[in-house]
């Protein structure tokens, strides 16, 4: 009996210095987390959850392990310590910011968008959600999913001007260049000056008064074929009507050129078109 009585004395005495020694190491690493010392206070904290005892902690605690997880590169876990404090509706909002967090850092980009989904609708200030949704959809290809993002970190206004501009870019990614012209022009018109959004713009513009001028140059250069071959004169009217053809497609990249170096006038591609179109026009 008495050999029984001692055993029992040792188990209690044993859980209670584990339940102690728990406590102690939470201490220790709260302390710790308050130095940033993210993977001492991960360790701390993980010894001493498996090895509770009667010592009752608050499910609070899981954000602060998913914490300090996270920051020192536990990205796994940190996810299932924040899934607790989601579950325990523990700083729920911010567990699913670093959730979405976590799986970008892991470039787990589908299981990031579907977190930050879920992070966006449970915040109170969306907008740098959105835009940081935005660009794990964009590495993750999700092109189309990345517009709406960037769409809604513009109309939350942050980041506007990066944001649009990813838009646009998005939207080329998808080989929708109506689309991606539009999305730079709104840029322009809402961003007057960026540099990245101007010099975009100024690029299409001079793309589109190439693709002009080669035309009223091809067009040019066929009636003055026929003249050399002696099927027209320049004095007939077939050749005046060719040329007049001609020059309708100058006038429109000289207009279309002209928005170019507006916008950009260190456009070197531009003011050289620009010059050719005015010599011939």
């Amino acid at each position: 009996m008495k050999r029984v009585v001692l055993l029992v004395v040792v188990l209690c005495f044993s859980v209670f210095t584990f339940a102690q020694d728990a406590a102690d190491k939470i201490n220790e690493a709260n302390e710790a987390m308050k130095g940033k010392e993210y993977a001492k206070a991960f360790e701390l904290y993980e010894s001493a959850m498996g090895n509770l005892g009667d010592v009752q902690v608050p499910d609070a605690i899981n954000f602060n392990i998913g914490l300090a997880a996270y920051n020192s590169d536990n990205f796994e876990k940190a996810i299932g310590y924040f899934d607790k404090a989601v579950a325990a509706d523990a700083n729920a909002d911010k567990a699913l910011e670093y959730i979405a967090g976590a799986y970008v850092k892991m470039e787990k980009y589908d299981e990031a968008v579907v977190a930050y989904k879920k992070a966006i609708e449970a915040s109170s200030d969306p907008a740098s959600l959105s835009y940081n949704a935005g660009i794990a959809a964009y590495k993750g290809k999700k092109y189309e999913a990345a517009v709406d993002f960037f769409g809604a970190a513009v109309e939350g206004n942050y980041k506007g001007k990066t944001a649009q501009y990813y838009k646009a870019v998005c939207y080329s990614k998808l080989n929708d260049d109506a689309a991606y012209k539009t999305a730079l022009e709104e840029g322009v018109a809402k961003f007057a000056g960026d540099k990245k959004l101007t010099a975009a713009l100024a690029k299409v513009y001079v793309s589109e008064g190439n693709d002009l001028y080669k035309k009223g140059a091809a067009i040019l250069s066929a009636a003055n074929q026929k003249v050399n071959d002696g099927a027209l004169s320049t004095a007939d009217d077939a050749y005046n009507a060719e040329v007049a053809k001609a020059k309708t497609e100058f006038a429109a990249a000289i207009e279309v050129l002209e928005k170019a170096t507006a916008i950009d006038p260190s456009n070197a591609n531009a003011a050289k078109l620009l010059e050719a179109c005015n010599a011939v026009k």
